[in-house]
């Protein structure tokens, strides 16, 4: 057998060349090169790979975060637009089988709606007036601040206080009959469309309690009366709760930014932007477990009316005492 011819050994490798000579006094062969330029080129790549999936993996998790944050996939109703009304059916949830029925009220038609067409933006500037007024005589040290006219119940400092009996006769010089007469009024109005809504009488609702005035701003939480931004449902938080509505004292973008409405549905969120004499209205029960984003700047005014069908449950309107 002939014997193998073998081949010159490789000298070590410096600064990218083969020192040693080839066969014949030649350099090494150019296959080291290309093996070398194919090496980086892969590394070039992979790092590049590397930079466009961390890019994606980061815009991925910006985006998850601003939707938990936000909550939101679809507006419902854009503080641009003026709403005649709108109206969304949802199955009703079993919450109302806990509680006694009443015929002819207890909801069996379920949903939420929004309307501009029941209270002015005019009525809404006097009612906020009001509003900003009585929460002059107090207020959080947090960001959330209530006034209720019914109770009387005003959030000073870290606690609450009764009004009329902490300010007494000074209430006079604070709220006038003509403030508590469009109140009543806004109310009723509120009240009567929630009934044509859902189909039943506004005979066989009541006001119930708690219902407030609201002012919101990012002052930080120092309660968790402060708090309000945690998804709840209102028939499990107040068991008399049936109806509950709002109606915006404030604009979205205009007068403060964050603090919008959001109904928290399986899939896809639904949220309503804020506009001075919006009312939305909806079932209480888990059907439209719902939140408050976090105002982020300016000041958020609304009123809470809420409303039942057990007239144990119900509460007269305001006097001004």
């Amino acid at each position: 057998m002939a014997p193998q011819r073998r081949a010159a050994p490789r000298g070590p490798e410096s600064g990218g060349t083969a020192a040693g000579p080839d066969r014949g006094g030649r350099r090494p062969h150019s296959s080291a090169k290309k093996s070398r330029g194919q090496q980086e080129s892969r590394r070039r790549w992979l790092k590049a790979a590397f930079l466009l999936s961390a890019a994606a993996l980061g815009g991925l998790l910006s985006w998850s975060y601003l939707s938990a944050e936000d909550g939101v996939t679809e507006v419902l109703a854009h503080h641009s637009e003026s709403l005649q009304d709108k109206f969304v059916e949802i199955p009703c949830s079993e919450d109302y089988d806990s509680h006694k029925r009443f015929e002819g009220c207890t909801p069996r038609k379920c949903g939420r709606g929004v309307t501009d067409a029941v209270i002015t933006r005019e009525e809404a500037e006097r009612i906020r007036r009001i509003a900003e007024r009585g929460l002059s005589l107090g207020g959080s040290d947090g960001g959330a601040s209530i006034l209720d006219l019914h109770s009387g119940a005003l959030s000073l400092g870290k606690h609450f206080v009764n009004l009329y009996r902490y300010f007494g006769d000074k209430i006079q010089d604070v709220f006038t009959e003509e403030d508590f007469a469009l109140y009543r009024d806004v109310r009723l109005r509120i009240q009567q469309r929630i009934a044509q809504a859902f189909g039943i009488s506004s005979a066989s609702m009541y006001l119930t309690k708690p219902t407030f005035f609201s002012r919101i701003n990012n002052t930080e939480a120092k309660t968790t009366h402060d708090e309000y931004w945690h998804p709840h449902v209102d028939k499990v938080t107040y068991g008399s709760f049936d109806y509950t509505s709002l109606l915006y004292l404030s604009d979205y973008t205009e007068d403060f930014g964050g603090g919008r409405f959001v109904f928290l549905d399986a899939g896809s969120n639904k949220t309503i932007e804020p506009r001075a004499g919006r009312v939305s209205f909806f079932t209480s029960g888990s059907e439209n477990l719902h939140r408050v984003e976090k105002v982020r700047w300016g000041t958020r005014y609304a009123i809470t009316i809420s409303f039942t069908c057990n007239p144990d449950h119900g509460i007269g309107d305001p006097v001004l005492m």
